[in-house]
């Protein structure tokens, strides 16, 4: 029986006998590289040794990488589910050469892995190379004979790899698996016609050869070198015989945990999309918050917390309201702890930070849920199939509500969002910022929150020995601007003294509620920027600039962030003393 944990032990072996050093992955969070967002693909962590500025004590490497692909150039959210390969979390396998060997050697690994190690029938693999690379035609049909109508010709698009706009590049190979007749998406089906689910691309084969100069100019690399990678997800489903990847046993047991706490059986049609959506985010949830990244407004905490938004979203489409993606964690770690150790001591720092996040969320979620629901049934009665760019700006900036929930829901419902609108309040917004040099919560990159709040008396924080306390509101962000007065809507605090923690130092905020003669407000957010302590929350109620206000921290949750925080030092402790520094 193939397991994962199979395919990845059994693949670094292979080429541990070949001489390959095994390299453990990076971190998903790229170290000394502005250019990525997170770490995509096995060669990130490689890549100064393939530009020769980094050198190691082995020629020849290979690797499992956790891999993220979610914001950014490189960015697969919105097909997660859709398709049965797609996935914002996944493994890659791959095997590296810096100036060892080269086309040869590459193809020859390869299909001896393929065709003799884990055995796939040769008949069903298919190869495709960049259309002037003839070398390779050769190869693939001397070395592993390969008939020359098996060897598909692509062009740039498909089959021609560059590190950058200037740098390392060279044309690559991909091997893909014949699924067979019953996944062809009709008679035009083929390589490089479709993208369906028949032609299952499993290996890509780089031949890292030339330099791409600021000119533009294309000039052979002296010493060639050699990047692939393979999903493990993708192989794991052909060598387990199931026709997606959420049927290999690195899914099952979390969709199986969903039908539980949901009451409904999971399809792999359309109507189990929900279970698919939720499970591969709740992989990428856990592996990004063991890394380091915790839910912010912008960055990578701003991709995690969109994605775990979207995960709470698909589960209340199951009719699961409470909060349920912490829970989800023990069985990605019990999943994935023999592969990656280290998910064992942050688990349950990892559940915290999920759970307090997706309570956060929850009122925002209810809602917003109400306004959308409204907004598509008008423009039902109104026969529109465009949802005015008005409203869903409406319900973005007074309720706090995603666009790309909004876009979500509109899309299952057979609508779509007028984006341009959209676009165009939002612009108009952050002019009027600009002009009156005010700035939203959210931070905007243009305007700083120093000139938001320049000659307002910086915050005392009481914190240290207290979890209530009383204070005067300084000053009240709704919606970009500042104003005198707010009601019902989600707006921001600025106070002259507050018990609440902000987030800070890889340590989530405080949670609580700020109350006043009229108001209250649930406070799930608290940022510090230079010497201010900034509040948000849903607004019941009413409230002006100078109400005196009660603020009161959420004992239960400040207790567990102390303890995780210790843990956290205390482990930190631990390693410097057992590892060093």
């Amino acid at each position: 029986m193939w397991t994962s944990g199979k395919v990845r032990s059994i693949f670094l072996d292979f080429f541990k006998d070949k001489q390959h050093a095994v390299v453990e992955s990076s971190s998903l969070v790229p170290v000394n590289d502005p250019t990525l967002l997170f770490s995509n693909a096995g060669m990130n962590q490689f890549k100064d040794v393939f530009l020769g500025i980094d050198k190691r004590n082995y020629t020849r490497a290979a690797s499992v990488q956790k891999c993220v692909r979610a914001g950014g150039k490189h960015n697969d959210l919105d097909t997660v589910g859709r398709t049965p390969r797609h996935h914002t979390f996944f493994e890659m396998l791959g095997n590296f050469s810096f100036g060892d060997y080269f086309k040869k050697e590459a193809i020859a690994y390869a299909w001896e892995f393929l065709t003799e190690v884990i055995e796939l029938p040769k008949e069903r693999l298919w190869v495709t190379v960049y259309q002037d690379d003839d070398e390779a035609s050769q190869l693939w049909q001397q070395v592993a004979g390969i008939s020359p109508d098996r060897i598909i010709r692509l062009g740039e698009k498909d089959n021609f790899w560059s590190m950058g706009d200037t740098g390392p590049c060279g044309p690559c190979s991909e091997i893909l698996y014949d699924r067979g007749e019953e996944f062809s998406c009709g008679n035009e089906c083929g390589i490089g016609i479709c993208d369906c689910d028949r032609w299952l691309e499993i290996w890509n084969l780089v031949f890292m050869q030339y330099n791409r100069g600021n000119d533009g100019e294309i000039t052979a690399l002296p010493r060639p070198s050699i990047d692939t990678g393979m999903g493990l997800e993708r192989l794991t489903s052909i060598l387990q015989k199931v026709p997606s990847n959420y049927d290999t046993d690195l899914f099952v047991p979390i969709i199986k945990h969903l039908e539980k706490m949901s009451g409904i059986q999971y399809n792999p049609g359309d109507s189990g999309f929900p279970f698919r959506v939720i499970a591969d985010h709740s992989r990428s949830s856990t592996f990004l918050i063991a890394d380091g990244v915790i839910p912010s407004n912008d960055g990578r905490g701003y991709v995690l917390r969109r994605i775990m938004r979207r995960a709470v979203r698909f589960g209340r489409l199951l009719g699961v309201n409470q909060a349920f993606l912490h829970k989800n964690v023990d069985i990605v770690v019990d999943l994935m702890k023999d592969a990656y150790p280290d998910l064992e001591a942050k688990r349950d720092f990892i559940k915290k930070v999920i759970q307090l996040e997706e309570e956060r969320f929850s009122s925002t979620l209810n809602e917003g849920l109400k306004k959308v629901e409204e907004i598509i049934s008008q423009a039902r009665k109104e026969g529109q199939k465009v949802l005015p760019g008005e409203a869903v700006f409406m319900l973005y900036d007074t309720y706090g509500f995603p666009i790309d929930l909004t876009e979500d829901i509109a899309n299952e419902n057979g609508f779509i969002v007028d984006k341009k609108t959209f676009d165009q309040m939002m612009e108009e917004q952050r002019n009027r910022a600009r002009e009156s040099n005010k700035t939203s919560v959210a931070f905007s990159q243009e305007i700083t929150i120093s000139d938001l709040l320049k000659g307002v008396k910086p915050t005392d924080f009481t914190g240290y020995n207290r979890i209530k306390d009383t204070a005067s509101v300084l000053k009240i962000i709704k919606g970009g601007l500042l104003v005198e007065s707010a009601e019902e809507c989600e707006i921001s605090v600025i106070v002259n003294h507050s018990p609440f923690y902000p987030e800070g130092g890889g340590q989530v905020s405080d949670r609580g509620v700020i109350t006043g003669l009229n108001c209250r407000i649930d406070i799930n957010d608290v940022q510090k920027v230079a010497n201010w302590i900034i509040h948000t929350g849903y607004l019941k109620g009413q409230l002006q600039v100078g109400d005196q206000v009660s603020l009161e921290v959420e004992a239960e949750s400040r207790m567990d962030t102390q303890r995780n925080h210790t843990a956290t030092h205390l482990l930190h402790k631990a390693l410097r003393i057992v590892l060093g520094d």
